[in-house]
């Protein structure tokens, strides 16, 4: 057998809290702090609890080079677990599965610590609406409580003279500007146009080019920038309730602007929504979602373990946001876009490995209920009479 270290990984030190009765009756805290280590890999799903002896055994390990455990010396015994945890990749078919996920971390030309950062900042199964409110930081009023003050919203110079700009008159694209407001109250009983969907989906994700300038290169122009020309966000179409379509989930091709069925078996699309967007019912009351899959082979095929390369993926969603935002609203449609999902939840139902494919963000489509149930953020009150509370 031969092994190796993985390709990504961090050592974190901690300390483990707990609770010490005999300091308590002699007058202190009552609280121990254990130091510890954790390793942070990017080819895991969570850290992995070490002693010092374990770090510093893998910080002798080389991640490119094959050895025996039997160079280890009296070392050798501790490989094992560390071969269990998925920290040591053997070349045996037992450590199959880890083998695999470090070659595709390796394979995907990640910055380290830009792994990590999207590894461990992964969730699965989390409510963040139950824990907000259980946390009583929902409203503006419980974050002050909490927290005090945010720091304020201009960081303006001082001792300086203000130089007006002027004002220009409102046209068409300042209205629907101004009506941009991300909706938190769909119409449950409305139906989606497919036509309608179908021109949102040209206007934000379509390619309205392709640029081959060399064999087997395409390069897609699209009406959002993307670094490169690289455009690495695919994008999967769920359907709740859309004319025409069957409810389910789809692939949507750029090029071709079509859709294809992706089977997800045993998914019912009512309950798997809120899970995906981590208990946000308001925005899983939508009839129809995108979820954005970052493909990081893609953007990392030119930006090779660039520290800059991670934070373009990012700016391209960004820019497909608001895209995605205007153009609904335009069409006097409601949407909107969040990156709180469970990220390991959506991947189980897409087929995805979480390490060259992943998602970022959500978005979704439909109309806006007659009645205000959930607050919305509209203090120029272009889309509610009254104004929301933030």
């Amino acid at each position: 057998m031969q092994i190796r270290r993985c390709a990504i990984v961090m050592f974190e030190p901690y300390s483990d809290l707990e609770l010490d009765f005999s300091l308590l009756l002699r007058g202190g805290a009552g609280i121990t702090r254990t130091p510890r280590w954790r390793a942070l890999a990017a080819h895991l799903d969570g850290p992995v609890v070490l002693d010092a002896e374990d770090v510093a055994l893998l910080g002798r390990m080389d991640a490119e080079r094959w050895i025996s455990p039997a160079s280890l010396g009296e070392h050798s015994s501790r490989v094992p677990p560390l071969l269990e945890a998925g920290l040591v990749i053997s070349d045996q078919d037992a450590s199959v599965v880890h083998c695999v996920r470090d070659l595709a971390v390796r394979e995907a030309n990640w910055w380290p610590l830009a792994a990590l950062t999207h590894r461990m900042g992964r969730w699965k199964g989390i409510d963040s609406v139950k824990d907000m409110h259980e946390a009583k930081l929902t409203t503006a009023r419980e974050l002050h409580a909490r927290h005090g003050s945010p720091p304020p919203a201009v960081d303006a110079p001082v001792g300086t003279a203000a130089i007006a700009l002027p004002v220009s008159s409102e046209d068409a694209r300042d209205e629907v500007l101004a009506r941009r407001v991300t909706c938190r109250n769909f119409d449950v009983d409305r139906s989606l146009p497919l036509e309608l969907v179908a021109k949102v989906l040209k206007r934000t994700v379509k390619a309205h080019a392709v640029m081959r300038p060399g064999e087997d290169m395409e390069f897609l122009k699209k009406n959002i920038p993307s670094a490169g020309g690289l455009h690495p966000l695919e994008t999967y179409v769920v359907a709740v309730d859309v004319d025409g379509l069957e409810p389910g989930i789809y692939h949507y091709h750029p090029v071709e602007h079509a859709l294809r069925p992706v089977h997800v078996p045993d998914l019912d699309l009512r309950q798997a929504l809120p899970t995906f967007l981590a208990g946000q019912q308001w925005f899983a009351d939508a009839p129809l979602h995108l979820i954005q899959v970052a493909r990081f082979p893609r953007n990392y095929w030119k930006y090779r373990k660039h520290p800059k390369a991670y934070r373009a993926v990012l700016l391209d969603a960004g820019h497909l946001s608001q895209q995605w935002m205007l153009s609904a609203t335009e069409l006097g449609l409601a949407a909107y876009v969040t990156a709180a999902i469970n990220e390991i939840d959506v991947e189980a139902a897409l087929g995805l490995d979480g390490i060259a494919s992943s998602p970022v963000m959500m978005c979704g489509l439909g109309w806006r209920a007659t009645d205000k149930v959930t607050s919305e953020f509209d203090p120029g009150e272009r889309v509610w009479k009254q104004a929301s509370s933030p």
